[in-house]
C-alpha cells in the first residue's frame, strides 16, 4: 500500500471517520465473542448462529485493525462498508429497525459506521490497491 499525500483537512476528517468505524465495531466485539443474548437472538434470527456472529466478529475485528494502521485504512474501509451493507440488509429484510427493544441503536449504529467507512474510502480511494491508481 502506499499512502498518497492528503491536505490536513482531508486526512483529519478520514482519520476522524476511521476511529469513529473502529470504535464501534470494537465494542461490539465484546457482545459477538461472548455470546451476548442479543447477538445470539440475532444470527439466530438470520440463521447463523454460532458461525455467522463468529465469523463476522473476526471480520470485524480485521475492519478495525484495517481502519486503525497508518497503511491500511482504505481497505479498512471497503471492509467495513462491505460488513455494513450485510448488517443494514438484515435489518431491512428480516430483523427490522428495532431489535428486543433497542430503540433503533443497532440499525444507527450500522448506519453510522457505514457512512464512516465511505467517507474513509472516497478520502482514501487512490490508496486501494489495483483500482486505486484509476479513481
Amino acid at each position: 500500500m502506499t499512502n498518497i499525500p492528503l491536505s490536513k483537512t482531508s486526512r483529519t476528517v478520514s482519520w476522524i471517520c476511521q476511529i469513529v468505524a473502529a470504535v464501534i465495531l470494537g465494542q461490539t466485539l465484546f457482545f459477538k465473542f461472548t455470546a451476548a443474548p442479543e447477538s445470539v437472538y440475532i444470527f439466530q434470527t438470520l440463521g447463523a448462529e454460532p458461525w455467522g456472529r463468529i465469523g463476522s466478529g473476526i471480520l470485524e475485528a480485521v475492519a478495525v485493525l484495517l481502519l486503525l494502521i497508518p497503511a491500511t485504512p482504505a481497505l479498512g474501509g471497503v471492509l467495513a462498508a462491505g460488513l455494513m451493507a450485510g448488517a443494514i440488509g438484515a435489518h431491512l429484510t428480516r430483523l427490522g429497525i428495532e431489535v428486543q427493544g433497542d430503540g433503533g441503536t443497532l440499525f444507527g449504529l450500522a448506519l453510522a459506521v457505514m457512512v464512516a467507512s465511505l467517507v474513509v474510502v472516497a478520502v482514501r480511494r487512490r490508496e486501494l490497491p489495483v483500482v486505486g491508481a484509476r479513481l
